[in-house]
């Protein structure tokens, strides 16, 4: 063939492809930081966000849209994978994990396929980086894409942020007077104006959406772009942010079809209307691709809520939280679309445990004082008491989700339902979330932690979820089993176990004391970390000076990492700080900082923090 003909053939194909693409629509995702649907179209008349109601207006609302985590970077790990951060052991607020060769983060897909793909800028994934956008910078626009190329562009905006919220000086626009205060904050002047400010910053953002939407229309690109615009997670207020209720997962999220591109909504949508519909961050990446016309990969959990490859509409969605910052944690949730159900894992702890963060809004600060004042009422106080082991909320009836209805004689068919379909999906999705972190890491080596996890000769999730589940439980029945698993071959057994036996506290902690002491020295250092907190809280003298030295000892984050030393410092800050007196000094002189810890943006500050605060405590009653 001549070369002419080639090149005829050649240009043939690549006009082909160009008119392809063309065919295909613009992506637009609009994103706001830490707002939950406080938003006018949702029926919020304190709200004043004109821009975001015009979307909904030409678009539709979905009632019951899920964060699937309730802070920023496990809620955007989801998002770019496309699956749930526990199955992959990226479930804790910054970490590091690996996905496995041959799975790809969904701008990829939409790369290859031919798209632009640009995000203003935010990305906090707990992945290390690499080349999954064409751009991603305070600059990045679709406006730098080639002639005729279809394309995906993000805009987040950070104006609503938590960081934000509290900032002062602050002259409130929004009439603090006029806040609802939610069912679990104590109504105060501080707790009115952080809700005021959080409004007055949601109504700042709203201007920075309607400035994007000025870009497209004068583009001349709205009729051919799919927008969606969303929060990142709920309020940047205290047991919203961070918390696995509905107040920190329910996000707004409105999507609008150009009516070129109508037959890619479904027949479910409705112009200007709302759908009930279940759908969750883990569902974005399978729906950014079908949008696009590509078939989501088996690796993908989410499920398609639009486009080519739209699948039916989910019963349930689940949520979790893992490490918050400092602050270890291990919940799992199910909802439907009335009830919500909270597993607590570690019920031994409270729900506000200090996270110094958070502990920077007012809120947070004056509703932890008038606690300690006894100035609160039973529904206010709840956040700083322990956890109760299973909790179940009628999100019509109870939308603060304040009454605890898992031992309601009533509930205990919804009860049973939603705790069947939590146990299915951490086993179907095998949630390593059951190892601890410092445990996941190591038994992973050198392969990602899914890998792992997909296993069952190196992660018996089954028994260990067994195990965890009546470690859990705060049954007195369960501590003959419990005292079998002590010995158990498999150091995540172990650890329940052990954990299980601090659940039930001194009871069964100080008879076990002679099984629980040759665990200090056991090959496991997270085995070791929960058996010292035991016999450190409940052991004879001379036990607790070993146990405590123990704990010391792996609170040195220089000699054993952030993640070991992460772990002893929360079950040494368990310890009665009457007990922790004599050893100030070695408290002080621990190490707080590792080279590992500089990879990711706050994790840094993690020892820090902890150490700063046990010694706070410390001092406070010497």
């Amino acid at each position: 063939m001549s070369f002419r003909g080639i090149f005829s053939i050649c240009l043939s194909l690549l006009t082909l492809n160009s008119a392809f693409c063309a065919e295909r629509p613009n992506i637009l995702w609009i994103t706001s930081e830490d707002n939950g649907p406080h938003v006018g179209c949702y029926g919020d008349e304190y709200a004043d966000t004109p821009h975001i109601d015009s979307i909904a207006k030409q678009g539709m609302i979905y009632q019951n849209a899920w964060s699937t985590a309730p802070v920023c970077a496990p809620a955007r790990t989801t998002i770019i994978t496309g699956m749930y951060p526990p199955s992959l052991g990226a479930q804790h607020m910054r970490s590091s994990t690996s996905i496995p060769n041959g799975f790809h983060l969904y701008p990829q897909y939409l790369r290859e396929a031919g798209y632009y793909c640009t995000n203003q800028s935010k990305q906090d994934y707990n992945l290390p980086g690499g080349n999954v956008w064409d751009e991603s910078s305070g600059k990045a626009h679709w406006r730098n894409r080639k002639v005729g190329q279809p394309f995906f562009a993000i805009f987040n905006f950070t104006t609503s942020h938590e960081s934000k919220v509290r900032k002062r000086p602050h002259t409130p626009v929004h009439d603090p007077a006029g806040v609802t205060v939610p069912a679990y904050h104590p109504d105060t002047p501080e707790v009115r104006r952080d809700w005021a400010q959080y409004y007055d910053k949601i109504t700042e953002m709203d201007l920075q959406v309607g400035n994007t939407l000025k870009q497209l229309k004068a583009d001349g690109l709205e009729d051919d772009t799919i927008i969606f615009y969303y929060g990142d997670h709920g309020a940047g207020m205290p047991r919203s942010k961070r918390w696995p209720y509905n107040s920190g997962l329910r996000v707004p999220m409105i999507v609008s079809f150009p009516k070129k591109y109508r037959d890619l909504a479904g027949q479910d949508y409705q112009l200007g209307g709302s759908s009930d519909r279940l759908v969750g961050f883990v569902d974005l990446a399978a729906t950014a691709l079908s949008l696009a016309g590509i078939k989501p990969p088996t690796h993908m959990q989410g499920h398609a809520f639009h486009g080519q490859y739209e699948t039916k509409p989910q019963e349930y969605m689940f949520g979790f939280r893992g490490r918050m910052d400092e602050r270890y944690d291990i919940v799992r949730v199910a909802r439907n679309k009335q009830y919500i159900y909270l597993r607590q894992f570690m019920p031994h702890r409270i729900y506000g445990e200090h996270v110094d963060y958070m502990f920077q809004t007012p809120t947070t600060q004056v509703w932890y004082q008038m606690f300690h004042e006894g100035k609160l009422n039973a529904a206010q106080s709840r956040f700083w008491g322990p956890k109760e082991s299973e909790e179940l909320y009628d999100l019509s009836a109870d939308p603060d989700e304040v009454k605890n209805l898992a031992e309601s004689p009533k509930h205990q068919t919804i009860l049973k339902e939603l705790r069947t379909a939590l146990h299915g999906h951490l086993l179907s999705t095998r949630d390593a979330g059951f190892l601890p972190e410092p445990m996941m890491h190591a038994r992973a080596g050198d392969d990602t932690v899914w890998e792992m996890a997909q296993d069952s000769s190196r992660y018996e999730l089954k028994q260990i979820l067994h195990v965890a589940e009546m470690a859990t439980d705060r049954d007195p029945e369960n501590i003959k089993k419990l005292t079998e698993w002590i010995n158990d071959h498999d150091s995540a057994v172990r650890y329940w176990s052990v954990l299980g036996i601090n659940v039930l506290g001194e009871s069964a902690a100080k008879p076990l004391q002679s099984q629980l002491e040759p665990l200090l020295a056991d090959e496991s250092l997270s085995v070791r970390i929960v058996a010292a907190e035991a016999l450190a809280k409940y052991g004879r003298a001379a036990l607790q000076e070993r146990a405590i030295s123990t704990l010391i000892d792996l609170s040195n984050v220089g000699t054993h990492g952030p993640y070991v030393s992460t772990l002893a410092l929360n079950s040494l800050d368990a310890v009665s700080p009457k007990k922790l007196t004599n050893y100030v000094q070695q408290i002080e002189q621990l190490p707080t900082k590792h080279p590992s810890l500089q990879q990711r943006l706050r994790m840094s500050a993690v020892t820090p923090n902890l150490t700063k605060h046990l010694l706070s405590k410390i001092h406070a009653v010497k």
